[in-house]
């Protein structure tokens, strides 16, 4: 598939971005506004094993949840025309960047110290055992090349309300 493909079908939106960038919240004010539904992967993923992430991380491991979200994002990229939340790992699958191409992907970057205060420290995301301030700049050093590579448009979220970052995206998208 080459980058001058649009589907036809799909999601409005699809928001990449690390945990903590606010890709859920700000998926269902943009769906609010458009009138579509919001959907996120890594709850699909959740309802379709019958357990949470973390659950799922400790019991079978991360490469079966990796397994299980490429698999969950190739259905809703297939199906969903709302926008679509991908969770903050999705994007290391280079079969779900290449399933992206001709998508409207948004970026939703955040820096260290908002991340962090987002996520939490009493935090129960799997990739956060251990110091979690050093886990999350690892994540977000590693990643943010290839969120930047995936995305139609970037937006920035540090010190901003979930809600002006939706509004930034609804005025940069065409309705």
């Amino acid at each position: 598939m080459s980058s001058s493909v649009t589907p036809t079908t799909g999601p409005r939106a699809v928001l990449v971005g690390p945990m903590g960038a606010g890709k859920t919240t700000v998926a269902a004010l943009l769906a609010e506004a458009w009138g579509v539904a919001a959907r996120d992967t890594d709850q699909d993923v959740e309802a379709a094993e019958g357990r949470s992430v973390s659950d799922i991380f400790v019991d079978s491991g991360e490469a079966h949840f990796r397994r299980l979200e490429a698999a969950a994002v190739a259905t809703a990229l297939a199906e969903h025309d709302g926008v679509l939340a991908l969770g903050g790992g999705a994007v290391l699958d280079p079969a779900t960047r290449e399933r992206l191409v001709g998508h409207t992907v948004v970026f939703l970057r955040v820096g260290l110290a908002d991340a962090v205060k987002r996520v939490g420290l009493g935090t129960s995301r799997p990739l956060l055992v251990g110091g979690v301030r050093s886990r999350v700049k690892a994540l977000l050093d590693e990643r943010a090349p290839v969120y930047e590579s995936v995305a139609t448009l970037v937006v920035d979220t540090d010190g901003r309300t979930p809600q002006q970052v939706a509004d930034e995206i609804l005025e940069a998208l065409p309705r």
